[in-house]
């Protein structure tokens, strides 16, 4: 149901943000760290501290599509409430993670309850945008996954040498109990469906968990997650090499900095002058940014390279969002999203597979940061050739439905 609010920051969008905010943070803060304890606290082999990495995707992918196609049947309440329950109990279940084989089942169950929860929240936040401010909003509530992608690797890498991972834990622990709290005093309304929607949900068919018209969306944004994830995997281990581990923190602070003034703009842009006016500098700041990190020999050119990655991903991220709203009708915006984020967060759980496997072909991290840096341009030349803006039509099953909707506690 679409909440008349005529304003954008209402109290309905800002706490479905900072929620948002904080589970992406958790994250984050994690997928940094985990193979360094890994392997130094576990006695993890390379390739296993690698899976135990990749694991937590697989287990986040299996909830965008099992959550994406339920989640108007089970009701947007009951999936953030519950996943956000299931969120904190595995997240708390880091401390019994005693040998690798544990540590593999926790990711991957800490992915699911992740995964569970984003895809609530991001079909949720849509109730209490203005349809008027789609780009705006969307970059507004993007700008707290984008931060999280900043704040919680740099937390990470900063506490990790200082206080440890079961410190770290703890922390996560006390972020994901006030999430869940927060989930649970949060009203939420629910889609009351029709036969008709009930129906292709419990259909068994490829449309009942992917929206067909985001596919594109959802393609490039792989291609353009394995290129981040180049930054994710090995900027810690790049920047020790080039004895800038300071600044490779620090880099993460530039890349929100960067997001946080541009994102508003952007959203602005988005909404005046249409999707590919942001779409085409996201790709060609990334490239500059990959490009930057390549060459960086000194700290400033690499906060640098930080300040264009975060125009890049940053501003892709959340547009890609946008566009993924525009090319459906209401009944499909829970499918959308999922099928969005599943391209994202593969691209970003295999990238660091696929490129560590080319790394012994190309020889050193710079020229895998080159490499990286085709593939926007690549996206680019795939969104010019292949997009077209799509009008969704109303569905008016879905309207009828909307009036009937009720709220409760």
């Amino acid at each position: 149901m679409k909440i008349k609010e005529e304003k954008l920051f209402n109290k309905g969008f800002i706490t479905i943000t900072i929620i948002n905010f904080v589970v992406f943070l958790v994250y984050y803060c994690f997928v940094v760290i985990t193979a360094k304890y890994a392997t130094d606290s576990l006695g993890a082999t390379t390739a296993q501290a690698g899976f135990a990495v990749g694991i937590y995707i697989i287990g986040t992918l299996l909830a965008r599509l099992y959550i994406g196609k339920k989640l108007e049947l089970f009701g947007r309440r009951a999936v953030l409430r519950y996943g956000a329950l299931f969120y904190l109990l595995t997240t708390a279940a880091y401390l019994i993670s005693s040998n690798i084989f544990i540590l593999d089942g926790i990711r991957f169950l800490n992915g699911f309850g992740y995964g569970a929860v984003s895809t609530a929240a991001n079909a949720i936040v849509t109730a209490y945008i203005p349809e008027a401010k789609y780009g705006e909003g969307i970059n507004y509530y993007g700008l707290s996954t984008s931060l999280a992608a900043a704040i919680g690797p740099f937390i990470g890498l900063l506490l990790l040498p200082m206080v440890g991972f079961q410190a770290i834990i703890i922390l996560a622990v006390v972020l994901a109990f006030i999430t869940m709290l927060a989930c649970f005093k949060f009203k939420v309304q629910n889609i009351v469906l029709t036969e008709e929607h009930r129906a292709l949900i419990n259909k068994f068919s490829l449309e009942s968990f992917i929206e067909i018209k985001v596919l594109f969306v959802a393609g490039i944004a792989f291609l353009i997650g394995i290129a981040y994830s180049s930054v994710l995997g090995f900027l810690s281990i790049y920047a020790d090499q080039l004895h800038l581990v300071t600044a490779g923190a620090f880099f993460f602070v530039v890349y929100a900095l960067v997001v946080t003034v541009t994102r508003p703009m952007s959203g602005k842009i988005f909404d005046k002058y249409g999707e590919n006016s942001v779409m085409y500098p996201s790709f060609i700041c990334l490239t500059i940014g990959l490009i930057l990190l390549a060459l960086t020999g000194n700290a400033v050119v690499l906060l640098v390279a930080g300040a264009f990655v975060g125009l890049g991903y940053g501003t892709f991220m959340a547009n890609g969002q946008a566009v993924t709203l525009k090319l459906v009708d209401k009944a499909r915006i829970g499918v959308a999203l999922s099928t969005y984020f599943i391209g994202l967060d593969l691209g970003l759980g295999v990238g660091p597979y696929l490129l560590g496997a080319i790394k012994g072909l190309l020889g050193s991290y710079q020229r895998i940061y080159i490499f990286c840096a085709i593939i926007p341009i690549i996206v680019s030349i795939l969104y010019m050739i292949f997009y077209r803006p799509n009008k969704p039509e109303k569905a008016p099953a879905l309207k009828n439905s909307e009036e009937k909707a009720s709220v409760t506690e």
